[in-house]
């Protein structure tokens, strides 16, 4: 699989909130507020997840049907990912 620079882009950008939620801690800003941070990169992390497990199912369907193989399991696979990811 290919990781295209928007998947990238989007863990970069978690990186730096994570980096932001560091510092709040050490700076004992108010938990509410970290609670909030944290939250925010786990919705972040959660679509991360998404978007490359439904970048990868497409290309391995596409790639299934070409070499006339059954996709059914290739789609519970990719629920099971993001089930497991929950």
């Amino acid at each position: 699989m290919e990781y295209n620079d928007q998947m990238k882009n989007r863990v970069k950008r978690m990186e730096g909130q994570l980096r932001g939620i560091l510092k709040m801690m050490e700076e004992d800003k108010d938990c509410k507020e970290v609670i909030t941070q944290l939250s925010a990169v786990r919705s972040a992390v959660d679509r991360t997840i998404g978007v490359i497990v439904s970048s990868n199912l497409v290309e391995c369907v596409q790639e299934a049907e070409q070499n006339g193989v059954k996709t059914d399991e290739l789609i519970k696979e990719a629920v099971n990912l993001l089930v497991k990811s929950r």
